[in-house]
């Protein structure tokens, strides 16, 4: 026993999920946009056939930094759920591998690259679906389905992207993309029905009692349920916007519940309250398109960058302090400008873009660079958290 403890302190990177998954989030948010920088501007060749470059950043967003977080999340959250230790060492190695391999297929010289990057990113995505669903069925934790069905749809979803990348199915492509996109939202409105209003309550530093309504929650099963078939699956574009306009009325109400001033004195807290947020604004810019003549990457952005974006990387934040050992309410004091660095990115790209359009390349390209800013941040200040063991010298 003595020796195998041994062996699992041996890399602390591979102890559990959030370790190797967050830190190649960091990277590839960081990396993968300054890429798109590159492609966006012309100061590097484009992709050859049959990616086109702008499907490619949507698809790495998406399915590269998107579910290396999803990853890193739910392998860490689904052993404390269950009880059961989740991958780790060699298996958990190997499903990062598959992920990163896939990033760096478009850019390697490999005949029939596409098909090869499809099977690799397919078995990370299958892997995942595994990893999350074995240790829920070996406790028989039922509830935690809704969860994992949202994985699975991911997967789903992203190989739909693939039959249209490679010909088979026509609108597989726009599919696949939004609705990998709109699959990241609802996930993170389950988890952050979860934990966001637990977050202030427990960290708020006072007495307080946030309101939170049943009817609420099935209202936007419902709801966003019936917005993504429509939106993503028929031309019925006007009723996918109405239906958005009631997600964002009813996301605005359940926000509202969680507001307390004594969130804004904590940067782990407001990240994450501002980023649901952005989400709100993603759904009523999404509502008001039709009838505003809106640009509709402006929803996409607003929920890309400010919503996906903040409580992602205030999520990575505050998991890899509590499972390391570290001190919660004491964040690094990085944080707060890592955080406002992507703020400034989200409100370039759908404020400044949306008001003074004549400018739109320069907001774009300031956008990014805030952006890659707030990831090399991330990564320059995790980086020893992430590879080094537990501060208290516990494993995990």
């Amino acid at each position: 026993m003595q020796i195998e403890k041994r062996q699992h302190y041996r890399i602390a990177l591979l102890h559990l999920g959030f370790r190797p998954f967050f830190l190649l989030a960091g990277v590839a948010a960081a990396s993968l946009m300054a890429l798109w920088t590159g492609l966006f501007y012309d100061g590097i060749a484009p992709l050859g056939a049959p990616w086109s470059n702008t499907r490619w950043h949507a698809h790495e967003m998406i399915f590269g930094y998107g579910l290396a977080v999803v990853a890193g999340f739910l392998l860490t959250a689904t052993r404390n759920w269950t009880g059961v230790q989740t991958l780790r060492g060699m298996p958990l190695l190997l499903l990062a591998l598959l992920w990163l391999l896939a990033r760096v297929m478009p850019f390697l010289p490999v005949p029939q690259a596409s098909n090869v990057m499809a099977a690799l990113d397919l078995g990370f995505d299958a892997g995942l679906c595994l990893a999350v669903l074995q240790p829920i069925v070996k406790v028989k934790q039922w509830q935690q389905m809704g969860i994992w069905a949202v994985v699975l749809g991911l997967l789903l979803s992203n190989g739909m992207f693939y039959l249209g990348l490679l010909g088979v199915v026509s609108q597989g492509g726009l599919w696949g993309l939004y609705g990998g996109l709109y699959l990241l939202v609802v996930l993170i409105f389950l988890m952050g029905r979860r934990v966001i209003p637990f977050f202030i309550e427990r960290g708020a530093g006072q007495a307080v009692t946030l309101a939170n309504h049943k009817w609420a929650d099935m209202g936007n099963v419902v709801l966003i349920s019936t917005y993504i078939a429509v939106d993503v699956f028929t031309p019925y574009q006007h009723v996918a916007a109405g239906i958005a306009l009631l997600l964002a009325v009813l996301h605005g109400f359940i926000l509202r519940g969680w507001h307390t001033p004594a969130l804004w004195r904590k940067p782990l807290l407001w990240v994450l309250y501002l980023g649901y947020g952005w989400m709100v604004l993603g759904f009523a810019l999404r509502g008001l398109a039709p009838w505003l003549h809106l640009n509709p990457m402006l929803a996409v952005h607003a929920f890309a960058v400010g919503g996906i974006g903040m409580i992602t990387l205030g999520m990575m934040s505050r998991v890899a302090l509590g499972h390391t050992g570290r001190e919660v309410g004491q964040p690094p004091t990085l944080l707060r400008w890592m955080f406002l660095l992507l703020l400034g990115s989200a409100v370039a790209r759908v404020g400044l873009v949306w008001g003074f359009p004549v400018l739109h390349a320069w907001w774009i390209g300031g956008s990014q660079v805030l952006w890659i800013a707030a990831f090399v941040l991330f990564a320059w200040v995790y980086l020893p958290i992430l590879i080094k063991p537990r501060i208290d010298g516990s494993y995990g």
